[in-house]
């Protein structure tokens, strides 16, 4: 499931940060697409700090940062946050769910929360950052990417695709609300599927259909395309708006309204 190139899911109050920072994305080559689902870059020069705030996918995230070297940045359960001073430039590489798993043989799980330097997954990761770094154009930095990726893929791996069918649907459908209609969609005992998301995805089932739900709720309250909040928490499998309420404010720090007002008053300026 690719979502499309001008989507704004998982990042917060989008049309303010689109005044400190641009972003634009490219697709991975031929073979890499089985793991990596995007290439992300962000560049900007500011004469004041802004922080930008994203809510992030159940994905890993290869960074290639400027200033600042090369990480591997796990699946972050909290908003994620990051101070842009001066200039800079970052070259992402955004894995499906489950990818990174399948192609390093990691238990992803012990990654969850952290950001690493890229030697501390890959031997050879400084290596790669040095010859990503040389590059002059992203078309270029994703075949190096792309290269090192070739010289570690695994063999397929049917626990990952499935994985990968049963973490597309979570995002897609929003009738998949609790972790026992994926059970019996998938007919997968609920064991093995928190062992799977636990080894491939890094974090369980529950907390990614949640997580879908939120980037779903803060899209459309971004957009302005919500009239009342009781029939966004219904359609999003809430089990009534003060539950759908309260995990917005606890995940993303703004109550749903607060937040809609504050995406409103962002596309007012965006349009001055």
């Amino acid at each position: 499931m690719r979502q499309p190139e001008d989507s704004e899911k998982g990042i917060l109050h989008p049309r303010e940060q689109a005044r400190h920072r641009t972003l634009s994305r490219l697709a991975p080559g031929p073979g890499a697409e089985r793991f990596v689902e995007w290439y992300w870059i962000v560049e900007w020069d500011l004469d004041e700090p802004y922080t930008a705030e994203v809510l992030p996918f159940p994905s890993v995230n290869v960074t290639f940062e400027q200033p600042g070297g090369a990480f591997v940045n796990g699946v972050y359960t909290r908003k994620f946050e990051r101070q842009l001073t001066g200039r800079g430039r970052v070259f992402g590489a955004k894995f499906w769910a489950g990818g990174f798993g399948a192609i390093t043989g990691l238990d992803v799980g012990s990654l969850s929360d952290q950001v690493l330097p890229i030697s501390a997954v890959f031997p050879d990761g400084d290596r790669l950052a040095d010859l990503v770094f040389a590059e002059e154009s992203d078309v270029r930095r994703r075949a190096v990417f792309e290269a090192f990726l070739r010289d570690h893929l695994s063999p397929p791996d049917p626990s990952y695709e499935l994985v990968r069918d049963i973490v597309t649907a979570m995002a897609t459908d929003r009738s998949l609300a609790r972790v026992d209609e994926v059970t019996e969609r998938f007919d997968v005992p609920i064991r093995t599927l928190q062992r799977l998301f636990r080894r491939y995805v890094g974090v369980g089932p529950k907390w990614v259909l949640r997580r879908y739900r939120l980037h779903d709720g803060a899209e459309l309250l971004a957009r302005g395309e919500v009239t009342e909040l009781a029939g966004l928490s219904a359609a999003l499998g809430y089990f009534d708006q003060a539950h759908f309420s309260k995990e917005f404010k606890q995940q993303i720090g703004l109550t749903p309204a607060e937040y809609a007002v504050r995406a409103a008053l962002g596309a007012q300026i965006s349009h001055r």
